[in-house]
C-alpha cells in the first residue's frame, strides 16, 4: 500500500504543478493581449486579470503540493482526509483530475480496510 501512497503523492504534486503552470500560462496570455491592443487601459485591465487568475491558481495548487509532500513523507493520518477532500474536488476535472480523485478514493478505502482489520 505504501507504494500506491507514494504513486498518489506524486499525482497530487503533478496536479499542483498543472495548476501553477496554467495560472502562469492565463497571466502571460492576458498581459500578452494588454500588450498588443496598444492601449494603456486596456494592458492595466488585461493584466490585473492575468494577476487575478495566476493568483487563484496558486491558491487552488498550495493543498494539492502540500497533499503531495504530507504523502511522499508520511506526515500523518491528515493528509490522507486532505487528500480525500481534494479528491472530491478533483472530480470536476474531467479525466485526468476524475482518474486521481479515483485512485484517491481506493487508497483511501484500503487504508481504512486495514485499520479496522488491526482494530
Amino acid at each position: 500500500m505504501g507504494k500506491h501512497v507514494r504513486i498518489l503523492g506524486w499525482l497530487h504534486i503533478t496536479l499542483g504543478v498543472i495548476d501553477l503552470l496554467i495560472g502562469m500560462a492565463a497571466f502571460g496570455f492576458l498581459s500578452g493581449i494588454g500588450v498588443l491592443s496598444g492601449d494603456l487601459h486596456a494592458f492595466g485591465t488585461l493584466s490585473l486579470i492575468g494577476s487575478f487568475a495566476g493568483a487563484m491558481m496558486l491558491v487552488l495548487a498550495l493543498p494539492n503540493l502540500v497533499c503531495g509532500l504530507g504523502l511522499l513523507r508520511n506526515w500523518g493520518g491528515w493528509v490522507i482526509v486532505l487528500a480525500v477532500i481534494l479528491g472530491i474536488f478533483n472530480l470536476s476535472h474531467f479525466p485526468v483530475g476524475t482518474a486521481i480523485a479515483l485512485y484517491t478514493f481506493w487508497i483511501a478505502w484500503k487504508l481504512y480496510d486495514a485499520q479496522a482489520d488491526h482494530a
